[in-house]
């Protein structure tokens, strides 16, 4: 049977999901320059069109269709074939098949646009493209259905409550292995690195925010106590991470960054996402203060190794997806999400869900570094020097985000 709340909130939070996808075209254009802002707002805005494009004609299927050796779903669902309004048994159960897919494919919009703050300034648009489709099929996709399509990683028991491998990890380390690939840009140490516009970076962490609650809240898919744990818990993790970059920050610079406050709050996100409807909200507080500490130490490290990181894809999402898909599990208890972690007395949930970042990490970077072996040697993957220095918002796009 299929119940109006819960169809509600799923749709709704697909909705906010949605919206995360131009929130992360700001928060990424405030960041860069102002001769590259419409280049990387555009990266994440045609994902939108590309992705939703391959989810419709196979990805939805391949990742959610019936599992073939725990490696990816069948050709079931193509074309949305018998995706109706009738709910599914295995997936929420009290919504319409439809809801879930759709849900699902703001999920799989967003996370290679993630991957784009690490490139940023650099890369061609048309091998941009190329890329987007193969990663998302080669990637995405089978990351998707391995840990919540009945794949090989949700049969062992890793849990990931609404996408810290899925999508955090996935994308975090795409984006190191995307730097190391494509190299520094130019004249690194001489450019003005300082975002061009904050306003556009506080609207942005603003709409990621919002829609955070879609994000973590809608993937209880149902209108129940687990879906108010994840948005507790979830306002919680990104507050307390705020505070925590900002003090870290504010000792180590001497000043009270705006942007650091911001980038803390992400991180935080990030880190609570695959914990958020398994976890009480006092460990959702100790999640907060760890992922604001270690990933602000994360951002001192590639600052170190000289990785060019432009927007810290990997210090934020890569390395807050990983600490929170593993502290899920020592904090989990069974009241919450219906499983217990080290706390709970399970130790073997930890074991298993640092396997399962382990693998996937190594997986992420290896096919990512693969995908632009392959796909520059059809498509150059970076610009041509003369166009990364008169920036590419004109060199490959003819317009200006500012006339003067």
């Amino acid at each position: 049977m299929i119940d109006t709340g819960d169809t509600a909130l799923v749709l709704i939070s697909a909705a906010l999901v949605c919206l995360m996808t131009p929130g992360l075209a700001f928060f990424y254009g405030g960041l860069v320059n102002r001769k590259n802002v419409l280049t990387i707002m555009m990266q994440s805005f045609i994902s939108m069109g590309v992705v939703t494009a391959i989810w419709f004609l196979v990805g939805f299927s391949l990742a959610f269709g019936t599992d073939i050796n725990g490696i990816i779903g069948g050709f079931q669902h193509i074309f949305l074939n018998g995706v109706g309004l009738e709910p599914s048994a295995v997936y929420g159960g009290t919504i319409p098949f439809v809801a879930f897919y759709t849900y699902q494919q703001m999920f799989a919009i967003i996370t290679p646009a993630l991957i784009t703050g690490a490139f940023a300034d650099r890369v061609n648009f048309k091998g941009y493209l190329v890329f987007l489709v193969i990663w998302s099929l080669l990637v995405y996709i089978p990351f998707t259905h391995w840990i919540w399509g009945g794949g090989f990683l949700q049969q062992l028991g890793v849990i990931d409550f609404a996408g810290g491998i899925v999508v955090h990890v996935s994308a975090g380390m795409a984006a190191l292995a995307s730097i190391i690939f494509i190299g520094k840009r130019q004249n690194l140490d001489k450019l003005d690195r300082t975002p061009h516009n904050i306003t556009y970076v506080a609207l942005g962490a603003a709409l990621l925010w919002f829609g955070w609650f879609g994000f973590n809240g809608g993937s209880a898919l149902h209108a129940n106590g687990i879906a108010a744990a994840a948005f507790v818990n979830t306002d919680i993790a990104g507050s307390v991470a705020m505070l925590t970059w900002l003090i870290i920050s504010w000792y180590k610079e001497k000043r009270p960054s705006f942007v650091g406050a911001l980038t803390g709050a992400v991180a935080g996100l990030a880190t609570i996402t695959p914990a958020a409807g398994y976890v009480e909200p006092w460990a959702a507080f100790l999640i907060g203060i760890a992922s604001g500490a270690v990933c602000y130490m994360a951002v001192q490290i590639r600052t170190v190794k000289k990785w060019d990181d432009a927007l810290d894809v990997w210090g934020v999402h890569g390395v807050g997806g990983i600490l929170g898909s593993i502290l899920v599990g020592v904090f989990a208890v069974e009241k919450i999400g219906g499983v217990n972690g080290l706390i709970g007395g399970n130790p073997k949930l930890l074991l298993v869900q640092t396997l399962a970042v382990l693998f996937t990490a190594a997986y992420a970077f290896i096919v990512t570094y693969l995908i632009l072996v392959v796909v520059n040697r059809f498509v150059k993957i970076r610009v041509s020097p003369e166009e990364e220095l008169q920036g590419l918002d004109y060199s490959i796009h003819k317009e200006d985000a500012y006339r003067i």
